[in-house]
């Protein structure tokens, strides 16, 4: 490991990022609010341990079965656990705004969930991280880590 650097997973992260993408669609489509705070408090419990919210689709059944193989990079795994753990913020946001009849507000929160997750996926953007590097550069106490040397914060590192 150099510069604090940790190998990272980065398929892990893009089958959560899929899977969040996939199960909040679904909760749109079929008007289901309740599956949309599901995939926010997976989000949030993967938040809390350290893991992407759905790594379990991909330690437990897709890389075992050799349909997705790993993509290891050099890279902090932190602004990856802050994009997530604030995506289960706004979701909370989201499913309390469906809850209490602000159906606009609420699916428009799920719709900026998918769009920033498939942003991430799609493109190798994770919005998330730019602004945990973003607090970094402003020395906001607990964003400890800067963006990999090279590397545009935000952007997927091209280190193995």
């Amino acid at each position: 490991m150099s510069n604090g650097l940790q190998r990272v997973d980065h398929s892990a992260l893009r089958i959560n990022q899929a899977a969040i993408i996939f199960l909040l669609l679904t909760a749109f489509v079929l008007d289901q609010p309740a599956l949309a705070g599901l995939v926010c408090l997976v989000m949030l419990f993967g938040t809390a341990l350290k893991r992407p919210g759905f790594s379990f689709l991909y330690t437990r059944l897709l890389k075992p079965a050799g349909w997705v193989s790993p993509d290891v990079l050099l890279d902090h795994p932190e602004p990856h656990r802050f994009a997530q753990g604030f995506g289960g913020v706004v979701l909370a946001g989201s499913y309390a705004a469906l809850a209490l009849g602000a159906a606009s507000l609420g699916w428009a929160l799920v719709w900026l969930v998918i769009a920033l997750a498939a942003l991430n996926l799609f493109v190798g953007f994770c919005a998330g991280c730019a602004v945990y590097y973003w607090l970094n550069r402003l020395r906001v106490p607990g964003f400890l880590q800067s963006p990999p040397e090279g590397t545009f914060p935000g952007m997927r590192p091209k280190t193995r």
